[in-house]
């Protein structure tokens, strides 16, 4: 009788240790899954907020001499629709030893624009994408005035040029 009551001790150990693994893993993978979701949705919100700062021609003093100057269609009111938000990974950057993951919005604007003149929209857009992921991160210190990489524990985040259709 003594051997049967080890018997079902050692099985329970077997299964328990089974599930610990198993529990480990998911985390692990969730953890990583759960850091792309802050910044996707972190890029969301950078997305609007350049869109309503840039659509409504809020710029800083700098900015919005430059425009006055040479872009003045940028000086009005316009409307830019956002399309859709991707990003890609890239694969290791050996520079940080992280994955890079690279956002690309896809937006559609007026055709009054010239291409100078989109380029700075969606250099506005970009540059409040890259911020709103270093905000949620924290790591607006690590990186630099145009938060551009932005860092999170495993990923490195960059822009590409946003593509007009």
């Amino acid at each position: 009788m003594n051997d049967e009551k080890g018997q079902i001790s050692a099985e329970y150990l077997l299964l328990m240790g089974v599930l610990i693994i198993v529990l480990i893993l998911s985390i692990i993978f969730v953890v990583g899954e759960n850091e792309l979701n802050i910044a996707m949705g972190a890029a969301r919100n950078g997305v609007i907020e350049g869109i309503g700062t840039s659509s409504a021609a809020l710029y800083p003093i700098d900015t919005y001499n430059e425009y006055s100057d040479s872009q003045s269609n940028l000086m009005q009111p316009y409307s830019v629709e956002v399309v859709n938000i991707s990003y890609y990974e890239l694969g290791m950057d050996n520079n940080y030893n992280k994955k890079k993951i690279q956002f690309r919005v896809y937006a559609k604007a007026s055709d009054k624009f010239t291409k100078k003149e989109r380029d700075s929209i969606g250099d506005r857009i970009n540059y409040n994408l890259r911020k709103s992921i270093a905000i949620s991160f924290n790591s607006t210190s690590s990186t630099n005035k145009l938060y551009n990489p932005v860092f999170s524990p495993h990923y490195v985040y960059t822009t590409a040029n946003i593509k007009w259709v």
